[in-house]
């Protein structure tokens, strides 16, 4: 679910288009691309799993992309359920693009922005369970 880069945009507000780059399973190695907007400017970006462990860890690195970050999917059991951590690293924070005075700004919004999707990701594995 979290893996296949077709469902980024389902249930990621910034991500206005994903997909897989090639066929088949994913992997270390699948590409990704896509196009996401951030304070009112699109981005297209291509990322590369770097590390998957399923279904506990997923990292992907940005490879092309005027945008240089990391995004770390961590799953473990919780209270019955299963905890998502989502974690973004970027170079120079999402604000180098906009200039370093806005990355408090930039940060901030794009911390709304994680939360609200964790939340609409929890409700989507919900009703889309698997095996």
């Amino acid at each position: 679910m979290l893996s296949n880069f077709d469902n980024v945009a389902v249930y990621d507000s910034s991500v206005t288009s994903s997909e897989q780059v090639g066929e088949g399973p994913t992997k270390v190695g699948t590409r990704g691309r896509g196009t996401s907007k951030v304070m009112g400017r699109h981005f297209d970006w291509t990322v590369e799993v770097t590390e998957f462990d399923p279904p506990r860890r997923m990292v992907s690195r940005s490879v092309e992309g005027k945008l240089d970050f990391t995004l770390t999917f961590t799953l473990e059991p919780a209270d019955g359920g299963t905890r998502v951590t989502q974690r973004i690293d970027a170079a120079s924070g999402l604000g180098g693009i906009f200039g370093k005075l806005a990355d408090p700004l930039v940060e901030r919004a794009q911390g709304r922005t994680v939360r609200a999707n964790l939340e609409t990701l929890a409700e989507w594995m919900a009703e889309h369970p698997q095996p």
